[in-house]
C-alpha cells in the first residue's frame, strides 16, 4: 500500500488533473491513499479572501468571484455535461465559504481570527479534491472520497494544530477499512484536520505532513510526492538555474533542509516517516517514470555539495535592555516568552552581551510582538530582508549568493552558514 501526494502545482489546471489518472493507472491492483492540496494558488487566494472579509473590505467579493470561477472553469473543461454531481458539491462548498465570510464581516463574530481562517482556508482542499475524485471516476478508476477532517484529529491551535495520534489512528483504519471494501483507492484532503468542533490546519504547506501521518498509521511501504520538479534539488530552481538533484538523502539531512526553510518538503513530514524506517520518494509527475529522489535512513549516502536555501520577506529585529544591563537568562526567558505568545517562530538568533538579535518571518502577528516587545525593552527592526542558508558551504558559494548584498547578522556552525542580508 502506498500513499500519494499530489500538490497545488500538479491540480493547477484542467491539464495538470488529467495528468492524474495517466499516473494512476500504472498502479492498478494497489492499494493507494492520494492526499490532493488546493488546486494552484488556491490557499493564498482563500488567505486573501479571509483577511479582506475580516477587515470588511470591499474587494472580498471580487476575490471570492475570481476563485469560483477559476474552480468552475476548471470543472466545466473535465465535465461537459452541465447536469453533472460536480458543480452542485462545488457549489455547496463554495456556500460554504460564503457563510463563513458573512459571520467573518458581521458584528456577531466571536472567535479568533486563526480559527475563522482555519475554516475558510480549509474549503481549498476539499474542492480540489471533489474535482480529482470525479474526473477519476469518469476515467473508469474507481475511488472512495473521504474527508480527512474525519480522521485528522487535533487540539484547537488553529493553523498549526497538533494530532491527536491515537484518536487519528483509530479513526483512520475505522474509515479507510470501510472504503477499501468498495474500491482500491480513497481521494482524500492534505492540510486539513478537525479538533471535535472546528476544522483546523496543520501549518501552511501541510499536506506532505498529512502524508506522512496516514502512511504512519497505515504501515505503508512508501510515500511518493508528486512535483513539477525531477526530484530534491540542492536550491530553488525559481532563483538558481544551475540546480542539481540530490538522488538519495537521508530521515536527518532532509529534517535539516526542511528545518532551514527548504520548500520541498513540509519539516513536520519526516518524523511519523522515520519512525516506522517508510521512505518517502520526491518524483515529477511530468516524467512519472524518472527514478526522481528517495528520503530513506541511510545517512552515509548523503551529498556534500552546498544546498542553497533563500527565504524572502525577513525581519531582523534587535532586542537590548534599556539600561544598559546585560541580556542574560531572565531577559532572554521574558522574550522567548512573548514570541510564544504571539506563534511568531526565530529563524535565526544571535546575541551580544546588551543585545539579542533574530531573524523572522514577516507575519501579521509580528506589529503585536513588536508592540509588546517595546514596553520593556529598546527594539530596532529592519523589515525586506533575505536570510541565506547554504548547508555544507564553501567559500565560493557564500561570495557567489552574497556579491553586492549588505550581509547585516551572520552565523556558522561546521556545516551550515546562514546569513541575513539586504
Amino acid at each position: 500500500m502506498r500513499i500519494f501526494k499530489f500538490g497545488g502545482a500538479s491540480v493547477k489546471d484542467s491539464e495538470s488533473v488529467r495528468n492524474i489518472p495517466k499516473i494512476l493507472s500504472g498502479y492498478r491492483g494497489e492499494k493507494l491513499v492520494v492526499i490532493i492540496s488546493a488546486m494552484g494558488k488556491t490557499t493564498n487566494a482563500l488567505e486573501a479572501i479571509t483577511r479582506a472579509a475580516y477587515d470588511n473590505d470591499a474587494k472580498a467579493e471580487q476575490l471570492f468571484q475570481n476563485l469560483y470561477d477559476y474552480h468552475m472553469q476548471i470543472a466545466e473543461e473535465l465535465f461537459p455535461d452541465e447536469k453533472h454531481e460536480i458543480f452542485a458539491q462545488l457549489e455547496s462548498l463554495f456556500d460554504d465559504l460564503r457563510s463563513w465570510m458573512e459571520v467573518l464581516a458581521g458584528k456577531e463574530r466571536e472567535l479568533t481570527y486563526d480559527m475563522y481562517y482555519d475554516q475558510m482556508v480549509s474549503v481549498g482542499e476539499l474542492l480540489s479534491t471533489r474535482i480529482v475524485n470525479n474526473h477519476l471516476q469518469e476515467e473508469g478508476i474507481g475511488n472512495t472520497w473521504l474527508d480527512a477532517r474525519e480522521m485528522i484529529i487535533t487540539d484547537n491551535t488553529y493553523r498549526d494544530a497538533l494530532i491527536d495520534w491515537q484518536r487519528t489512528h483509530d479513526k483512520i483504519m475505522e474509515k479507510t477499512g470501510n472504503a477499501w471494501k468498495d474500491s482500491d483507492i480513497i481521494v482524500s484532503q492534505g492540510f486539513i484536520g478537525h479538533d471535535g468542533e472546528y476544522s483546523t490546519t496543520l501549518g501552511r504547506e501541510g499536506s506532505d505532513f498529512s502524508a506522512a501521518i496516514f502512511a504512519n498509521v497505515l504501515d505503508a511501504e512508501e510515500v511518493v510526492v508528486w512535483k513539477d520538479v525531477p526530484g530534491y534539488l540542492n536550491a530553488d530552481p525559481a532563483y538558481f538555474s544551475d540546480t542539481i538533484k540530490l538522488d538519495r538523502i537521508s530521515y536527518t539531512e532532509s529534517i535539516e533542509l526542511a528545518f532551514f526553510g527548504a520548500k520541498i518538503i513540509h519539516p513536520k513530514t519526516i518524523r511519523p516517516l522515520k519512525n516506522k524506517s517508510i521512505p518517502l520518494l520526491v518524483k515529477s509527475f511530468l516524467e512519472p517514470e524518472a527514478d526522481g529522489s528517495i528520503i530513506h535512513e541511510d545517512m552515509s549516502s548523503d551529498s556534500l555539495m552546498p544546498s542553497c536555501i533563500i527565504k524572502q520577506g525577513q525581519v531582523l529585529i534587535s532586542i537590548s535592555s534599556r539600561d544598559f544591563s546585560f541580556i542574560a537568562e531572565t531577559h532572554l526567558h521574558k522574550i522567548f516568552g512573548m514570541f510564544a505568545g504571539h506563534r511568531c517562530r526565530i529563524n535565526l538568533m544571535q546575541n551580544s552581551a546588551i543585545s539579542f538579535s533574530v531573524c523572522v518571518d514577516d507575519i501579521s502577528r509580528l506589529p503585536g510582538l513588536i508592540s509588546e516587545l517595546q514596553k520593556e525593552f529598546s527594539v530596532k527592526y529592519n523589515d525586506g530582508l533575505q536570510l541565506i542558508t547554504i548547508r555544507h558551504y564553501d567559500k565560493e558559494t557564500i561570495n557567489k549568493l552574497t556579491v553586492g548584498k549588505d550581509i547585516l547578522l551572520e552565523q556558522r556552525s561546521r556545516v551550515t552558514v546562514q546569513m541575513v542580508v539586504k
